[in-house]
């Protein structure tokens, strides 16, 4: 065969498959950009992300403390869904695990000595299931195309997430808004993703890294009340390939205490989403109620 020939059909060749790239301007890869970055361009295939970290207090008048390590996952999968007017789109469902670790020592902590209060509290570690997010399409309810707020350099893709958090707090009473007792966060997601794993149709997953930041008031296994002060979650981490790519300290949790975490909620999960404040409530409920004579 003559070279002007190979060098014409490879060019082709070469033209067509820079064609199928995925693109930043169509509402229907931004949805499977969505996917590889989150979860799989399959439906129910199992991924998981891994995170390792530390936790500071903050105080007024005093230095920041180190109070923990943690170690947490997320195992989650995708299911498209399909809406008449917005398109096929995709519904995530997920549940995590965090666990707070002794800074010097590595090892799980069951309690920990409180150095404002003096008391020994026993640590509520996250375990929350589920984890949901609400459907999303390729076109909103007013038409609006979805667009991934994707900033592309130097061959990676950045996207950027301020969750605000400023609702009444699940521990409260029923008079919050008078009293001022909501919860107040802020959430922040830094994910970082190689474009070309991004882009590429024949990837499921784009192995993304991720940094996460949590600033809110003191955990409530802390017993802290209305001292001044805050917490400060600083972590990062990326998809692993599966539970036996986690940390040994996480593997072991999840094998004595926490076996339903191997695998995520079912697709069509409609249970409402859990916290670590809605479960520390359940916990202090169901421990109240035993203590009750019967």
């Amino acid at each position: 065969m003559r070279m002007w020939v190979v060098a014409a059909m490879l060019g082709l060749w070469a033209g067509g498959a820079a064609a199928q790239r995925l693109a930043f301007d169509r509402p229907d890869d931004q949805i499977a950009m969505f996917r590889k970055i989150q979860c799989s361009t399959r439906d129910l295939e199992p991924v998981v992300y891994h995170w390792s970290g530390r936790v500071w207090s903050r105080v007024p008048g005093e230095p920041d403390r180190h109070l923990w390590n943690v170690e947490g996952m997320n195992i989650r999968q995708c299911v498209t869904v399909e809406d008449p007017a917005r398109g096929r789109g995709v519904r995530m469902v997920s549940r995590e695990l965090m666990f707070y670790l002794d800074p010097k020592t590595g090892a799980v902590l069951d309690e920990w000595q409180n150095p404002w209060t003096g008391k020994v509290n026993r640590i509520f570690h996250v375990a929350n299931d589920p984890v949901n997010q609400r459907p999303i399409f390729p076109r909103g309810a007013d038409g609006t195309p979805y667009r991934l707020p994707l900033r592309v350099e130097d061959g990676r893709a950045f996207w950027n997430i301020e969750v605000p958090l400023f609702y009444e707090n699940p521990l409260g009473g029923d008079f919050q808004a008078y009293a001022g007792n909501q919860y107040h966060a802020m959430e922040i997601f830094n994910f970082v993703i190689d474009e070309k794993a991004l882009t590429d149709p024949r990837t499921r997953n784009a192995r993304a890294a991720v940094s996460w930041v949590r600033l809110s008031g003191w955990m409530p296994f802390m017993e802290m009340g209305s001292r001044p002060g805050s917490l400060v979650f600083n972590a990062t981490g990326q998809v692993v390939g599966g539970i036996e790519a986690l940390p040994k300290v996480i593997q072991d949790q999840i094998a004595r205490r926490y076996p339903e975490y191997r695998v995520p909620p079912p697709a069509d999960d409609a249970r409402p989403n859990a916290t670590t404040w809605t479960e520390f409530r359940k916990f202090i409920e169901a421990e109240r109620a035993a203590k009750r004579p019967q």
